[in-house]
C-alpha cells in the first residue's frame, strides 16, 4: 500500500529547472484510471518527482520501477536514477544556517557487511540536518574532521554543541568551538539516526554496493528531510523554510 503520507506532502522538486527537456510526461486522469487507484491526490504532479520522493523514502530504485507501473508508466530503473542524480546535483543542501543549539553524534552502518560510522548534526531548533558525513572509524580524529567541515558550511559563532561523550569535547577544544555533555535536549539526532536506519532496513540492515554510492543515498535522504519533510512542530515547514524565512 502506498504511503499516504508520501502522496499528500508538498513536493518542491517538480519546477526544479534540471527537469527541462525531461520527456516524461506527468500522470493523466487516464493513467490514473488505468491503475484502478482512488483518490489520487497527486494527479499533475510530475511522475519523475514522485519517483524521487519514493527512492528518497526507502524504495529501492527497482522498487520505484514497479510501483510507477501501478499507474501506467513505464520506465527503467536506470531512469529513475538519473533522476534521482539530477535533483541532487541541481539543488544545494543544506542552506547556509547560524545555528544556536547543534547536536552531533555518530551512528554504525554496515556497507558490504563491514562496519562504517556515519557522523550528522542537527540544529535543535530548526530540525535542519547541517551536515552528514561517512568514516571508516570512529573516535576524536573523525570527530574532529567532521566538525572541521561543518564549520567550512555554517556559521557556527554562536553555537553550543550538545554531545554524549568527552572524545567529542576534545574534538570542539581542537577547533575552538563550545559543547557541553547533554543527554536530553541533543535526542533529536538519535531520532533521526532511527528515522534512517528505518530506511536502510529496506536494504536488509546492510547497503550493497560502493561507500561512494551509500554516501550519495544518505545525501539525498538529507535533501528530503530537509526541503520536503514537514515538521508538526514546524508549524508544517520544512526545515529548509524555517531557516530561509
Amino acid at each position: 500500500m502506498l504511503n499516504q503520507e508520501l502522496l499528500t506532502e508538498t513536493l518542491e522538486t517538480a519546477n526544479l529547472e534540471c527537469w527541462e527537456r525531461e520527456r516524461t510526461a506527468t500522470l493523466t486522469r487516464r493513467e490514473a484510471s488505468r491503475s484502478h487507484t482512488r483518490n489520487l491526490r497527486f494527479l499533475g504532479t510530475p511522475v519523475r518527482a514522485f519517483a524521487v520522493r519514493l527512492h528518497a523514502t526507502g524504495c529501492s530504485l527497482r522498487e520505484t520501477k514497479e510501483i510507477l507501473r501501478l499507474f501506467g508508466v513505464e520506465r527503467s530503473h536506470q531512469a529513475i536514477f538519473q533522476w534521482v542524480h539530477r535533483v541532487s546535483d541541481s539543488v544545494d543542501d543544506p542552506p547556509t544556517a547560524k545555528p544556536s543549539r547543534v547536536a552531533v553524534d555518530e551512528t554504525a552502518i554496515k556497507i558490504n557487511g563491514e562496519w562504517s560510522w556515519l557522523y550528522a548534526a542537527i540544529d535543535l531548533d530548526t530540525k535542519l540536518i547541517l551536515d552528514v558525513e561517512l568514516f571508516g572509524r570512529h573516535g576524536t580524529d573523525p570527530a574532529a574532521a567532521f566538525l572541521h567541515g561543518l564549520r567550512e558550511k555554517h556559521d557556527l559563532s554562536e553555537a553550543v554543541f550538545l554531545v554524549d561523550q568527552f572524545g567529542y569535547r576534545t574534538a570542539l577544544a581542537r577547533l575552538g568551538l563550545n559543547g557541553r555533555m547533554d543527554y536530553t535536549d541533543r535526542n533529536l539526532i538519535e531520532k533521526w539516526f532511527h528515522t534512517l536506519k528505518i530506511r536502510i532496513d529496506r536494504f536488509h540492515n546492510s547497503w550493497v554496493g560502493s561507500r561512494s554510492s551509500a554516501r550519495e543515498w544518505f545525501e539525498q535522504f538529507v535533501h528530503y528531510y530537509n526541503h520536503q519533510r514537514p515538521h508538526q512542530s514546524l508549524d508544517g515547514k520544512t526545515p529548509a523554510e524555517k531557516v530561509l524565512n
